[in-house]
């Protein structure tokens, strides 16, 4: 192993061992103090409540709220993660990547948080992403040496009550309702994130966003990621209460895209790409669901694009019973094209979805598919929490390939007429032993169907993963 990756490996094992004493999970013993968590994008934290110095009971406090001036509206927070992944594969891609003993994956963040009073604010973070061991090298995903990751900078409006308009420009993170349309992309090593403009309209419980931007390209080397012009995403997006269901929310959106050049089984063209969409979900217990219905049209080189997806996850959680068990069912379908030789285009395109979209080993991306997908769910405790599930795959069209996390086709639909995929059941632990450190474990058996051992190879896939991540 490279003595680069060794010495950050090592430097980092060392802070997270020095520093796990001093991290509580909650407040000091005796105290009704209860401290929040991380958010997934790190610009969401407000550490404005640190102005209270009875608050200031974490060890990293001195760091999160840095006064400069008299009465602290003026402030800065310093914060960060690393996470260090290991991941294996046997028999990558049903055997049709080169085999290797597994590989080291880490990720470094660095940010600092300006607030200029209530109006104005910088925000600025760092990444590093590296890879080691994996044979044919680092995926798109894998490596960025070290770059920007977010700069921005906030304007707000007060509009009175809890209502606030803010205009935020520079590169930032996205993400909306479950992650199945834009993403931060927490999955792979490398996260993403846009260039340009967004408008962020809150009040009680009404959000709405306008966004135009460019997604950052992923580059290998030192601060080289610019904006990507062959690709721009635009559109709005709103989370409502729905008092037609009890607890009940809905999402509204509309989201433009545009690529240059667009891969799919039928060719590459020119693609423009308009997606209209709701969301109806509930996160209160003992039910919980999550339903999601989305058109597309637009052009595909010559031709016209009309294309769709629905998805479902529904949940019922026992919480008088021992280990508070939850039952789920996931169930999704997006459409595939119907005929290679007209220039008319059917595939569904998630646009910029989680790279872990069906599971962290990505096998499969989010294009011409079925899936059904059962689950099970214990919580050990209330940090520690095991899921069982087993997902199954057939393709929506049987004239349309099948596609990878990333959107890239890896099998073409024209050599097999075969609608099944194959199955993966899976088993995951995650344990956030406290408010800092987290520790996630997976295992998960692909089992290749007809279509897979039609187009070959299609030998199965054996999947292991486990990741330690921790944030200050």
């Amino acid at each position: 192993m490279r003595l680069r990756y060794v010495s950050v490996y090592v430097c980092t094992i060392i802070i997270v061992m020095m520093t796990i004493p001093m991290t509580p999970a909650s407040a000091e013993p005796g105290t009704n103090l209860q401290l929040p968590s991380y958010r997934l994008n790190r610009a969401d934290e407000d550490y404005r409540y640190l102005r209270d110095p009875a608050r200031r009971i974490d060890f990293w406090d001195p760091v999160k709220y840095v006064p400069l001036d008299e009465t602290g509206g003026w402030f800065i927070s310093i914060g960060g993660e690393a996470r260090e992944r290991y991941e294996y594969f046997g028999h990558p891609g049903w055997g049709q990547n080169p085999q290797d003993h597994g590989y080291l994956l880490q990720r470094y963040f660095l940010h600092g948080d300006l607030q200029m009073g209530e109006h104005v604010r910088l925000f600025s973070q760092l990444q590093s992403s590296l890879e080691d061991g994996r044979k044919g090298g680092p995926r798109t995903s894998d490596e960025n040496e070290l770059d920007l990751h977010q700069a921005f900078l906030d304007l707000k409006l007060d509009l009175g009550g809890d209502s606030s308009f803010t205009l935020r420009s520079g590169r930032q993170e996205l993400a909306y309702g479950t992650q199945r349309i834009i993403s931060v992309r927490e999955g792979p090593n490398v996260r993403q994130s846009f260039d340009g403009f967004r408008g962020i309209y809150r009040g009680g419980d009404v959000q709405i966003d306008g966004f135009a931007t460019k997604p950052a390209q992923t580059n290998r080397h030192v601060f080289d990621d610019g904006p990507d012009n062959a690709k721009a995403l635009w559109g709005a997006y709103a989370v409502l209460p729905f008092q037609l269901l009890p607890k009940g929310n809905i999402d509204l959106y509309y989201i433009g895209l545009f690529r240059r050049n667009a891969s799919f089984d039928q060719g590459t063209a020119r693609e423009t790409r308009h997606s209209v969409g709701t969301r109806l979900w509930r996160t209160a217990a003992p039910l919980d669901y999550n339903f999601e219905f989305l058109y597309q049209w637009g052009s595909f080189g010559s031709g016209d694009i009309a294309a769709w997806t629905a998805a479902s996850d529904t949940g019922y959680t026992f919480a008088a019973l021992p280990l508070r068990p939850r039952i789920g069912l996931r169930a999704d379908i997006a459409s595939g094209d119907r005929d290679p030789a007209n220039p008319d285009l059917q595939s569904f395109n998630p646009l910029f979805p989680k790279g872990a979209y069906f599971s962290e080993a990505g096998l499969i991306g989010p294009v011409n598919f079925i899936d059904l997908n059962p689950c099970f769910d214990l919580h050990v405790t209330d940090r520690l929490t095991i899921i069982f599930d087993w997902d199954f795959f057939w393709r929506e069209s049987t004239h349309d390939g099948l596609y990878s996390s990333a959107i890239v086709r890896v099998r073409s639909g024209t050599a097999s007429d075969a609608r099944y995929i194959g199955s993966m059941p899976q088993a995951q632990l995650l344990w956030d032993i406290n408010r800092h450190l987290s520790f996630t474990a997976i295992y998960g058996h692909f089992i290749a169907g007809r279509f897979l051992k039609e187009t070959g190879p299609g030998e199965d896939v054996n999947y292991v993963t486990t990741w330690l991540t921790y944030k200050f």
